[in-house]
């Protein structure tokens, strides 16, 4: 075999999370032989299955996007099909200026199609100012913009504090006046191409998906696994085994360099594995580490990305003590001060975990934005104590939970500022001067489950030549969506 990924030749995957074993997993469909590595002691990254008073649940990722076909046909790929499960509810809230609101319909990330959409969210002014974009002259998008910063321009400042900002943070954890439109939004900066109004260009998108639902082309926007979406890179890593593959926990990689007679030489845990070929589906900390020999442009650009930290407190209640508005859950703008930013009821949301055990509600808060430090580095029971807090304020729960579970995701989240479409171009073109080398996962073209794998099908394609799935990613990242109250 060439450096191609294809046909018996030997390859390594560094990294074992969903990417990573995604790309094994499509790499032994087409006949290498594959080692993954993961550093850690278990797979998965970020979708973690657990429990919490004997109830499954999960304790990362909750749900995965539906419309893009990557996740839920390698679900099914995996044995999974009959477990897909699309959210029970998906009537969120906001709690904002004081009460939960329903979430208003009719926008897109946030940004509304008219005034009226957000009726109730936003001030008598703030509704005053939507109504003014119809009349603004263009506001050009150039190559990148902020989210919050072309949104605000047309729309007025209210819009994105109190909508754009908790969906956003919602799925980036990141602040909306640096998040990329291009990288994070695409959907929306290409219809701000478009057209010179920017609730025009929403009411252009609201009628595309109305025709495709009308011509039966979608189905739900999101869809869960029964048991967990934990349970997905557990039944992948399961399927690349009993196909072949290899994979070692527990084994961090702490070299990667070329060989002279080609190919690449892999130091891992003290042991040394020769290589035709390498996919890298670590996040950018690590995997600058290993570049740095082979590639300083390209680790260079990958140190430049920065991550945000978050927490995840889950909490089992008796169903008798606790009654909980209608819905999945709520989300909570930064601008109201709250400590949470959103919370799931989990056990309303998703009718697997309602019946693991119909005497138990579970839900679920996060805490932690870009930028803060000081919330993560406060005690469990602290940031359970803060939690109970808003719930009781949000929601008028007082019961004292049974069981609860703090998850820290630190580093979790990579950050999309303006330009890192361009910085993911420069890192894709430094990689591709390496024959046998190729490049996956959330830092890339999305964070969601299908954008991680889509990114691990495009580097898998590279390797064997193809690269206009690469190509077509770099120009066309995928959208995460919000999948409810407090994905």
């Amino acid at each position: 075999m060439s450096a191609t990924g294809t046909g018996t030749g030997q390859v390594v995957v560094i990294g074992g999370g969903i990417a990573g074993l995604a790309a094994a997993h499509r790499l032994l469909e087409r006949g290498a032989r594959v080692t993954v590595l993961e550093a850690a002691d278990r797979v998965g990254g970020k979708l973690l299955p657990g429990e919490v008073a004997g109830v499954r649940v999960d304790l990362g990722a909750e749900s995965m996007l539906a419309r893009r076909p990557e996740a839920v046909d390698l679900a099914r790929e995996v044995g999974l099909a009959d477990r897909l499960e699309p959210p029970a509810t998906a009537g969120a809230s906001l709690w904002t200026r004081g009460t939960l609101r329903p979430m208003p319909k009719g926008h897109v990330m946030g940004v509304p199609g008219t005034a009226a959409a957000l009726t109730g969210v936003l001030s008598a002014e703030g509704l005053a100012r939507v109504e003014r974009d119809a009349g603004l002259p263009r506001t050009e998008v150039g190559d990148d913009v902020a989210v919050g910063e072309y949104v605000a321009a047309r729309l007025g400042r209210e819009v994105v504090d109190r909508l754009v900002e908790p969906l956003l943070g919602g799925v980036y954890a990141g602040d909306a006046y640096r998040i990329s439109m291009r990288s994070a939004v695409p959907q929306l900066f290409e219809a701000a191409r478009r057209h010179t109004s920017l609730t025009e260009a929403v009411r252009g998108i609201q009628a595309a998906a109305a025709d495709a639902q009308r011509a039966g082309r979608t189905g739900p926007v999101f869809t869960g696994i029964r048991g967990g979406v934990g349970s997905l890179p557990l039944a992948v890593a399961e399927s690349v085994r009993a196909r072949g593959g290899e994979i070692r926990t527990g084994c961090p990689v702490t070299e990667l360099r070329r060989r002279p007679q080609g190919g690449w030489r892999v130091v891992a845990a003290g042991r040394v594995l020769h290589a035709d070929a390498v996919v890298l589906a670590a996040p950018a900390p690590a995997a600058a580490g290993l570049l740095d020999a082979e590639s300083p442009g390209a680790a260079a650009e990958l140190r430049a990305v920065e991550y945000a930290s978050m927490a995840l407190i889950t909490l089992a209640y008796r169903r008798a003590d606790a009654a909980l508005p209608e819905g999945s859950g709520f989300l909570v703008p930064p601008v109201d001060g709250r400590t949470i930013k959103a919370s799931t009821f989990a056990s309303a949301k998703w009718g697997w975990i309602a019946d693991e055990d119909p005497d138990v509600l579970v839900l679920r808060t996060s805490v932690g934005r870009y930028g803060e430090t000081e919330i993560l580095q406060r005690e469990d029971a602290e940031l359970v104590a803060l939690s109970r807090h808003d719930l009781r304020e949000a929601t008028g729960l007082e019961a004292v939970p049974l069981r609860t579970r703090v998850t820290r995701w630190t580093d979790g989240l990579p950050q999309y500022p303006v330009g890192h479409h361009a910085r993911v171009a420069r890192v894709r073109a430094h990689v591709a001067a390496l024959p046998g080398l190729a490049v996956c996962g959330a830092v890339y073209d999305g964070v969601g489950i299908p954008a991680c794998v889509a990114s691990a099908y495009a580097a898998v394609d590279q390797l064997a030549g193809d690269l206009r799935a690469v190509q077509e990613l770099t120009a066309h990242p995928v959208q995460s969506l919000h999948g409810g109250a407090g994905e």
